[in-house]
């Protein structure tokens, strides 16, 4: 069989695909196959069946490539259905953003061409959200957005598709961090309470409302904090505060620690989704900003997701420190690179 079929600049090396093909890993599905000389058979990299031996496994970029060297298809993971996944999902998400309310489940998997269930259970391993999850988010988007102009709350969220305020309230609470008011009046009328601790790494700032985690970063205080809620009521730390600083603290040593902390951050459906992708990659591992893109159903989003990275504001509990670029480089991080590569080492993961 010919094992000099081009690999296209997008295909990770063949080192990087055993890797990945070694890890089942479900993010690189669609990226790559694994040729098995042996049987004669080509696999998605999260393929559950047994790993062939190292010697006899050669990746090609895409279905087409492995049939033409001469293999066929994997009956056990189907690797042609990836590619039809995901221009599922992409339909998907063009018609949930294009919709002016929140569409049924039915529908959305009508338009997909799935039957409902499964196309609910694809979706969300391809993006990290339930279509309703998402479609929510969308319409929250466009609550923030519509709430940066001139008119009315009233009318921002009627304008945002919204039939009812309590739906629209109960939204934002969940992707703004506070109320539509709130939102729209740079945190007036929430109160967040904050302080600075000590780390390995530097002095962090923790902040908090009464619902969760609203920032987590190094380097700032109060000045930063009132800069992004001019308009909030900041406290000093209580105990609370003080017993989940430490908490973040610790996540510097062990990352599982803050499994369960609360958040109240703000984001898009996109943003959202992203960072769902990097809660998931385990301490000690690294993903490119292909594969976090790849892994919400947005390949061709790259650019876009390390933008989502850089707006996390929850620092080491969202672990945005473990992606790095495609070489394997670093790449950048907010709170510097040196403290990004100390993370790592921390982590075994550089």
């Amino acid at each position: 069989m010919n094992q000099m079929t081009r690999i296209p600049a997008t295909m990770p090396d063949q080192d990087a695909c055993w890797d990945a093909f070694l890890a089942r890993n479900r993010a690189m599905d669609g990226r790559f196959v694994g040729c098995v000389a042996t049987t004669g058979i080509y696999c998605k990299p999260s393929c559950a069946a047994r790993h062939p031996k190292r010697e006899n496994m050669t990746f090609l970029p895409d279905p087409a490539a492995a049939r033409a060297a001469g293999y066929r298809a994997c009956l056990r993971c189907r690797p042609d259905e990836v590619g039809r996944d995901h221009v599922a999902v992409q339909r998907a998400i063009a018609f949930i953003e294009g919709a002016g309310d929140v569409p049924s489940l039915e529908t959305i998997a009508a338009h997909a061409g799935y039957a409902p269930h499964h196309f609910h259970r694809l979706f969300k391993r391809e993006t990290g959200l339930t279509p309703a999850a998402f479609a929510r988010g969308v319409r929250a988007a466009r609550l923030k957005d519509a709430l940066a102009g001139q008119g009315s709350v009233t009318d921002a969220i009627y304008a945002a598709g919204y039939n009812a305020a309590s739906r629209a309230y109960a939204d934002a609470q969940q992707h703004l961090g506070m109320t539509p008011s709130a939102w729209k009046d740079g945190g007036r009328g929430v109160t967040i309470r904050w302080r600075t601790i000590d780390s390995l790494l530097g002095l962090m700032l923790v902040a908090a409302t009464d619902k969760g985690l609203c920032r987590i970063s190094f380097d700032e205080g109060e000045a930063a904090l009132r800069a992004r809620f001019p308009h909030a009521d900041l406290q000093p730390a209580d105990a609370a505060l003080d017993a989940m600083a430490a908490r973040v603290v610790a996540l510097v040593d062990d990352p599982a620690s803050g499994a369960d902390l609360p958040t109240d951050v703000h984001g898009t459906a996109f943003q959202q989704a992203v960072w769902a992708a990097l809660r998931a990659i385990p301490p000690g591992e690294t993903r490119s900003y292909g594969d976090i893109a790849a892994a919400i159903g947005r390949p061709g989003a790259v650019r876009a997701a390390g933008t989502a990275c850089g707006g996390n504001n929850l620092a080491i509990l969202i672990p945005c420190h473990r992606v790095v670029r495609g070489d394997g480089s670093p790449g950048g991080y907010a709170w510097g690179a040196d403290r990004k590569r100390a993370l790592l080492a921390r982590e075994g993961g550089a």
